[in-house]
């Protein structure tokens, strides 16, 4: 991966597109769980979640944008973009939280057998998962802190994930854009087989590493003021610069709710 292309996908344009289609699946949680037990080893895919913040990128970056088209599922996570979406196109998009999935994953749908990649997080995580969820068939790497900029690093993180296929699941918890550079580029080689989530600080909720918001704020979009206050340093950016522009840009947008399947359920 050349650095040409990573900074065209982290890195805004300075014009955003006048109008920017956004596809979302019209899954609930019960649905989208029934799809995903079901998606086998004989293929690859990959499941986007974004946040407001995904979608300022996608918005900023055409490469961002085509990491989402690629996607075998593309599922809003982020209520806050959910109720713009309502007001400005009066469009409902169905919100599954990609922590909330991740967890159901674990508890209901993985199996001590099952072969799960995890890419990110640290030993004592990916150990306490195996002991937590009786996981005989976990292999974990974590790539150093920024590593998305060493073409190296980022290389040995790919062939990581191909020895390890088919799995189940490949469970990527390095941050965006990294994540989706990651599932994306896996789907470019073709190597891999089995089904990738970016499930960004997923794993530090379900260990206890971090904290989530309490539910009712979650129930009124408030979990971004939850993280935020938490770790003000960290989020800053995002919530207070990056996060706004979002305002600008969700009345440029075509949102589309894609009609799933009645088989697909």
């Amino acid at each position: 991966m050349s650095s040409e292309t990573r900074s065209d996908i982290s890195s805004p344009v300075a014009s955003p597109l006048p109008a920017t289609t956004f596809e979302f699946d019209d899954y609930d949680m019960s649905a989208f769980l029934s799809v995903v037990s079901r998606f086998g080893t004989e293929k690859y895919g990959y499941v986007a979640t974004p946040n407001v913040d995904g979608l300022v990128r996608a918005y900023e970056s055409a490469s961002f944008r085509e990491t989402y088209s690629r996607a075998a599922f593309v599922l809003l996570d982020s209520r806050v973009a959910a109720l713009l979406f309502r007001l400005v196109h009066g469009i409902r998009i169905p919100v599954l939280p990609g922590s909330d999935l991740t967890a159901i994953l674990f508890r209901e749908v993985i199996k001590p057998e099952d072969p799960v990649v995890l890419i990110g997080a640290n030993a004592e995580q990916a150990q306490e998962l195996r002991e937590r969820f009786g996981l005989k068939n976990l292999f974990h790497h974590a790539p150093p802190m920024g590593f998305i900029h060493d073409s190296a690093a980022v290389e040995q993180c790919l062939k990581f994930v191909e020895a390890n296929s088919p799995f189940r699941y490949c469970l990527i918890a390095v941050g965006d854009p990294q994540g989706m550079i990651l599932a994306h580029l896996l789907a470019e080689r073709g190597s891999a087989r089995g089904l990738a989530f970016n499930i960004g600080a997923s794993i530090d909720f379900i260990t206890g590493k971090q904290r989530r918001a309490p539910r009712w704020m979650q129930r009124l979009a408030l979990e971004w003021l939850y993280r935020l206050s938490s770790n003000p340093r960290r989020m800053a950016s995002r919530y207070l610069i990056r996060g706004p522009k979002f305002l600008a840009y969700v009345g440029r947008s075509n949102i589309v709710r894609r009609t799933v399947p009645a088989n697909a359920r």
